[in-house]
């Protein structure tokens, strides 16, 4: 509840006066421990009364507070919104008098779906504050419960929505796309997984099926698969939401959907494949709520999150963060950046696309389209007094050059590149064709990041693993005596999956004196990243061990990722 308005909430809480700054910091350490949220730590351990808590949010937003729903709903304000929307954008209309409709949302945090609802009705918001739980129980009161995937597709008639032919004309594929069965459907889909934490939504068509997957934690979990003739519909209603050319199904498209579930805004990258049986569509969920940008809830090490700090608060030098694709490489770069986020510093980002919107900084998205490169962006930077440059990917020799040019004169530059650990950023540089002593003279930290998944606090379980998979660790027989080892058996909390969540697994590199004359010598990954271990550096697999004796990941996951 409210899990991106923790940094609002805590502020609410210490200028209230209510909880002592002693009882605030436990209650920050318990969110951080129980991976929840302040509100939700705040009300479960009665810090404050319910009541007291929601009417110091009103209080705080400049709203009104009730403790309780009308007895009686004007029929004009239910009739003023309608049913679909108001379930979608969690809010109760409780009265309508003349221009103005009085209503209370679930999220009273949420200003955008205030504005939407003031435009698409023409009419002046009043927003009242109250406890979430009572406006959902009244949301499910006046509109029924929300509908779920599998009873969805127990209901729907799917020979009522015939199939559509290769040559269907773009306003066919528009009318059937804005059918209420695929509208529902697809709503459906995209509410199961924001509820689910999926990062990615799958829809693949195959000549017998149509798959709809779901990645949750790094991992792919099948949904029931819907009937094939609802295939070419409910892609061409993710096609509409992403303003994409629905007729064109030759060449991949990519857009980007904005819609709001639950109440909450929900950001979708939308990206289109041909394929044999159709197309396959892919949505990246970029859910704000569901990522925590804030460098002390990303559970790093300390002296990993004392390094990044270090890192961006240089006055000049190149920080790259490496790893695979999904690491969370851009999340770890959107934390360090919120840390040096002041007034009195200028930041610009170029990304490709602009996964997240941060207040106070410029953000920039590629278009290699129209030949607005990283490399084009970066230069363009320079001429705009900055004082901290974010790269989404260091890709080419030319982006290199300009990001050490940046460095050497006075900026502090953030990227990322595809390397297995901190050390190969050296050589991959190198590879690109940059020159050493450039390397030499601006690097100044890599961080490399994987991202395991956590095994489920419910259902963990001590194990006594074979003598054969600890042998893969291949960890000194010493360090692992008398350690104990986990997993998840799997339980409803986690759909038996025995995992919940993530965790990053860490290694840095700072480079130091010693670092730099090896890459000035050209010296192999191997050299640079033994001299790191010799002065203390982490591995990844040894940041790994750290998890498994935790009790926070299983051994399988550390051999998979390390």
């Amino acid at each position: 509840m409210f899990k991106e308005h923790d940094p609002t909430i805590l502020e609410i809480l210490q200028d209230c006066g209510a909880i002592t700054p002693e009882r605030l910091k436990d209650l920050v350490a318990k969110r951080d421990e129980d991976e929840s949220t302040l509100t939700q730590v705040v009300l479960a351990t009665e810090s404050i009364p319910r009541n007291r808590f929601f009417r110091l949010i009103a209080d705080f937003l400049g709203y009104d507070y009730v403790d309780e729903m009308p007895e009686e709903i004007s029929q004009d304000a239910l009739h003023s919104i309608d049913p679909e929307e108001a379930r979608r954008l969690a809010v109760v209309p409780v009265n309508v008098e003349g221009s103005t409709l009085t209503l209370i949302p679930k999220d009273p945090f949420n200003f955008s779906v205030i504005d939407e609802l003031g435009f698409d009705l023409g009419m002046d918001i009043q927003v009242l504050v109250s406890d979430p739980e009572v406006v959902e129980d009244v949301l499910n009161e006046l509109y029924g419960q929300e509908q779920t995937y599998e009873d969805f597709l127990s209901e729907i008639d799917a020979d009522a929505i015939a199939d559509m032919e290769e040559g269907a004309s773009a306003t066919e594929l528009t009318a059937m796309a804005n059918e209420g069965p695929v509208v529902r459907f697809v709503n459906l889909v995209l509410t199961q997984a924001i509820k689910d934490k999926a990062s990615d939504v799958h829809f693949e068509p195959f000549e017998d099926e149509f798959k709809i997957r779901y990645r949750i934690d790094g991992a792919l979990y099948e949904m029931a698969p819907p009937p094939l003739t609802l295939a070419v519909p409910v892609i061409s209603r993710v096609k509409v939401l992403a303003d994409l050319n629905i007729a064109e199904r030759r060449i991949p498209q990519d857009g980007r959907i904005k819609i709001t579930i639950g109440g909450s805004p929900v950001d979708l990258r939308v990206s289109t494949l041909p394929t044999q049986f159709g197309e396959s569509v892919v949505c990246r969920v970029l859910d704000q709520s569901a990522v925590n940008l804030d460098m002390d809830s990303l559970c790093m090490p300390s002296e990993i999150i004392d390094g990044v700090r270090v890192a961006v608060d240089r006055p000049n030098g190149i920080f790259i963060v490496t790893g695979p694709t999904g690491s969370g490489k851009t999340t770890t770069l959107y934390a360090a950046l919120r840390e040096v986020n002041k007034i009195g510093t200028k930041i610009l980002t170029a990304e490709d696309p602009v996964e997240y919107e941060l207040e106070g900084i410029v953000q920039v998205p590629v278009n290699h389209a129209v030949g607005m490169d990283f490399a084009k962006v970066l230069r363009a930077f320079l001429r705009q007094d900055p004082d901290k440059i974010m790269v989404g990917e260091i890709r080419d020799l030319e982006t290199a050059q300009i990001a050490v040019q940046a460095s050497l004169t006075g900026h502090v530059v953030l990227s990322t590149l595809h390397t297995n650990d901190a050390a190969g950023a050296v050589t991959r540089l190198i590879d690109m064709g940059l020159e050493p002593f450039l390397i030499a003279a601006s690097l100044e930290t890599v961080l490399a990041q994987r991202l395991v998944r956590r095994i489920c606090k419910n259902c963990r379980t001590a194990f006594e693993p074979d003598q054969d998979i600890i042998e893969l660790l291949e960890a000194d027989p010493m360090e692992i005596a008398e350690k104990n080892f986990f997993y998840g058996k799997g339980c409803r909390e986690c759909s038996q999956t025995g995992y919940k969540g993530r965790l990053g697994l860490y290694e840095m590199i700072e480079v130091n004196d010693s670092i730099r004359q090896l890459i000035t010598e050209r010296a192999p990954t191997l050299v640079i990243k033994n001299k790191a271990m010799e002065q203390g550096m982490r591995t990844l697999r040894d940041d790994g061990l750290r998890a498994i004796f935790n009790g926070d990941t299983t051994i399988e996951e550390v051999l998979k990722y390390t």
